[in-house]
């Protein structure tokens, strides 16, 4: 689901940076983070360790992953070049402590071309505090290429 209002963007961005914090500090800080910036909290969300969390007693997650998307329009031109700059990129993103794996997902009928960074959730917080480099300059570059609807997005990720 994409948040419809840049309000909402805001606020979602907000709820997983205090997702974030709250795996790195072990604590109930999301409840109290959540009410400070008006972004209802999840009901029971708690870390019960650095590298676990919960947001409830069967949603559990030790995985927090990164995903940077768009949407390109020529399969042998912006997809080419898209790979390009991946591979430029990928030896970076796969030194970045605490990754677990990093996947592309492409979507010929949709024209989506997606980057997604696995980490441990204990490292999840460093990262952050380094603005997940090297995603910036990725950004960047895939703008050049005048590629459409450029989005980054913080979510779980766990393999069931």
């Amino acid at each position: 689901r994409r948040p419809s209002s840049p309000r909402s963007v805001q606020r979602a961005g907000a709820a997983m940076s205090m997702l974030a914090l709250a795996v790195r500090r072990g604590a109930h800080v999301f409840r109290d983070a959540a009410r400070a910036t008006g972004v209802r909290p999840l009901a029971s969300f708690h870390c019960s360790a650095q590298t676990m969390g919960a947001f409830n007693d069967n949603v559990t997650f030790s995985h927090i992953a990164r995903e940077w998307r768009c949407k390109w329009e020529s399969k042998e031109g912006d997809l080419a070049e898209l790979q390009k700059v991946l591979d430029s990129k990928l030896a970076a993103i796969k030194a970045v402590d605490g990754v677990v794996s990093v996947q592309r997902v492409v979507c010929g009928d949709c024209q989506d071309y997606k980057v997604v960074t696995k980490l441990d959730a204990g490292k999840f917080g460093a990262w952050e505090e380094a603005k997940f480099a090297p995603e910036a300059e990725f950004l960047a570059e895939i703008e050049k290429l005048g590629v459409k609807r450029i989005e980054t997005q913080t979510y779980t990720l766990e393999t069931l």
